[in-house]
């Protein structure tokens, strides 16, 4: 077991997952000479080869015209989009041709694309450059999408993505990167699709993600002094969802409360209270609450932003509206 980095664990899950498997390679802008944007692909080009870590033009629709390409014949690509806000620029080929190849392919070919993609705010690089954009593809059947919140986590999905038989977008967000936690000598996988309980507690069930997930925490140690117990699940993956583990720890609790990043209306933290309610209303002792940010683009300046951005006081404060109510 060691101490690393967030950025250092993505760096490790590529690395182990392209000398693990042949068929799989890597492609992006500046991810090979320069070490990637976010320096998350150093000494990759090095240890693999410029034909297995390829640098490419500035142009998402070639790099991921090029990995969908290469899937139908056989091989296993790793795309990276610098930022998860220029996943617009092709976001026809991810949700028209990615998403359904398999689909209307009667399965006979299936495509075991991962793209990672730097997601978030809180880092200061403005509108174009901060949206969580994971809500965008919540409405494209055939995508899996992956969220980790830490070291471990960064990892685990890294490898579970690149090791799936279908198409997997993982979100890594900017604001973690430099975020520390333990990474075993010999990581495995995480599986998709199954949630982490965080932290026990019998008040409140707190579900969030990401850069929310560590905030969700802060306002857990916080309410401790106040006799209230909250328990934060993260999720790790929005498609598939484990909504079991979250009805698991609402039998105890009887209150949920849904953090995320980001605007509330189309979001996976509507969907989340929306399925509860109408299969589990009568778990509940209160309305869920849904916390979020406003409806506006990311701010730049940074007072603004940090006001944007849900506060660990926002997430303690729901709890305390939900348990009073």
């Amino acid at each position: 077991m060691s101490t690393v980095t967030y950025r250092d664990a993505i760096v490790r899950g590529m690395a182990d997952a392209l000398a693990a498997d042949d068929d799989v390679f890597f492609l992006g802008e500046d991810v090979g000479a320069a070490g990637g944007a976010f320096k998350l692909s150093e000494g990759l080009l090095e240890q693999f080869g410029p034909r297995r870590v390829l640098d490419t033009p500035i142009s998402e629709q070639a790099i991921i015209g090029t990995a969908i390409g290469a899937a139908t014949q056989g091989l296993r690509p790793l795309a990276e989009i610098m930022f998860a806000d220029f996943a617009g620029v092709c976001f026809d080929q991810i949700a028209n041709e990615l998403a359904k190849y398999r689909y209307m392919t009667g399965g006979q070919i299936s495509v075991p694309v991962t793209i990672r993609m730097a997601n978030g705010a809180g880092t200061g690089f403005a509108a174009q450059h901060s949206q969580p954009a994971e809500n965008w593809f919540l409405n494209v059947p055939g995508l899996k999408i992956a969220v980790p919140a830490t070291p471990a986590d960064a990892y685990g999905l890294l490898r579970a993505a690149i090791a799936d038989p279908d198409p997997v977008l993982v979100f890594e967000h900017k604001g973690l990167f430099n975020v520390k936690g333990e990474l075993a000598d010999a990581p495995a996988p995480v599986e998709l699709g199954r949630a982490e309980v965080v932290r026990a507690g019998e008040h409140v069930t707190v579900v969030a993600t990401q850069q929310m997930r560590h905030r969700a925490v802060q306002a857990a140690d916080l309410l401790q002094a106040e006799d209230v117990a909250l328990e934060v699940i993260d999720p790790r993956c929005l498609v598939p969802f484990d909504v079991e583990t979250v009805l698991g720890s609402l039998e105890r609790t009887n209150r949920l409360v849904v953090v995320q990043e980001g605007g509330l209306p189309g979001s996976w933290g509507a969907s989340l209270v929306a399925s509860v309610l109408q299969t589990h209303f009568e778990m509940l002792d209160a309305p869920p609450r849904l916390v979020g940010s406003p409806e506006t683009p990311v701010p730049y300046a940074g007072a603004l932003e940090a006001a944007w951005l849900p506060s660990v006081e926002d997430i303690a404060q729901a709890a305390r509206e939900t348990i009073a109510y």
